[in-house]
């Protein structure tokens, strides 16, 4: 029931980012070109989205386990730190430069854009690197392989 339900939330996903404009990257680069000919729209999706996410968390924050029975894993790290804002400033230089966030870009990759096989592409090396960073810096932290 879990996996079910799993899909069913995914692909309701991506048929919204697919309403909201978000797999097109000309309407997401659009909304981030401020300089230019400036598209608002995908304002209203964030702000949808914000509103909604903040009610879910507030109503999860109250579970020990989700409507299914799974156990509730919400985020606990609360600082803000070297690392959070360099990684939230690649994330915002690749999303301005390919016009693609990961939800949108394995739902593009999904209709068969070639461009977001690129950034599929693009976005599994990125995490592969950072994987193997990760591993260098906690075995040059504890000394343990």
């Amino acid at each position: 029931m879990l996996i079910f339900t799993s899909l069913l939330a995914g692909l309701l996903f991506g048929l919204g980012l697919i309403v909201a404009g978000m797999t097109n990257p000309a309407k997401v680069i659009g909304f981030l070109n401020l300089a230019g000919p400036w598209d608002p729209s995908l304002a209203f999706v964030m702000a949808g989205a914000i509103a909604v996410g903040t009610v879910a968390f507030l109503v999860a924050r109250r579970r020990t386990v989700s409507l299914l029975g799974a156990a509730m894993q919400l985020p606990a790290a609360r600082d803000i730190d070297r690392r959070l804002v360099l990684g939230s400033l690649v994330f915002g230089v690749g999303w301005g430069l390919a016009g693609f966030c990961p939800g949108p870009g394995l739902v593009a990759l999904g209709m068969g854009e070639f461009k977001a096989l690129v950034f599929v592409a693009a976005m599994l090396v990125g995490m592969g690197a950072f994987e193997l960073l990760e591993r260098r810096r906690r075995i040059t932290a504890t000394g343990v392989a």
